[in-house]
């Protein structure tokens, strides 16, 4: 068990260099440059509301998109929740969040499982967001599912304003995260007849 669950995690690419650090029993604060100014703001709130102490610092080819900065850093987003997981003893795993912005309303439903998983409804109202495009807000959490080892379920339920739409995403991805991330004082063991995740 990673009896601190923290995590650094790193990646360098062609495309991208991007260097990670989590605390999943943080306070909430976050250091975050990608060069995109609303994912900037996506991740500090996913920070914020996840409780989570996170440092993100990405160098991506932006004068091509956004594309690889954002699923990239997903990426390794994924590694470290996996790996400041450790052996998931002792945590809730399940959570189901539902998040309001306005009019904007998302679902965000999550196993930490072990098994990649990603089901995704909705549409964003707008294409882009700033330098931001709107479904990469869709990608990154597949990104992060896949490589944190999440069955995860996403819904944008309601919405007409993008901005709106995806922050919602985030935060009850936060919410979500939090909650199945969370240690249960009543367990001991690992949440799972198989005796793993």
């Amino acid at each position: 068990m990673n009896e601190t669950r923290t995590a650094a995690c790193s990646r360098e690419t062609s495309e991208t260099t991007i260097e990670v650090t989590l605390d999943l029993d943080g306070d909430g604060e976050a250091a975050v440059e990608t060069g995109i100014g609303f994912f900037d703001h996506m991740l500090t709130a996913l920070a914020k509301h996840g409780l989570f102490d996170l440092t993100v610092q990405c160098d991506g080819d932006l004068e091509i998109d956004d594309h690889h900065t954002v699923e990239d850093v997903g990426i390794v987003l994924g590694e470290a929740f996996e790996a400041a997981l450790g052996d998931k003893r002792g945590i809730v795993r399940y959570a189901d969040r539902r998040v309001p912005l306005d009019e904007a309303l998302a679902s965000v439903v999550v196993d930490v499982s072990g098994r990649p998983y990603f089901v995704f409804d909705g549409r964003f109202s707008q294409d882009q967001i700033g330098g931001f495009t709107s479904d990469m807000a869709r990608h990154f959490a597949e990104s992060l599912a896949f490589n944190a080892g999440l069955t995860l379920h996403a819904e944008i339920v309601s919405g007409t304003n993008a901005h709106h739409e995806v922050e919602a995403l985030f935060k009850a991805l936060a919410r979500a995260l939090d909650e199945a991330t969370r240690v249960d004082g009543r367990r001991s063991d690992t949440p799972s007849t198989k005796g793993e995740l």
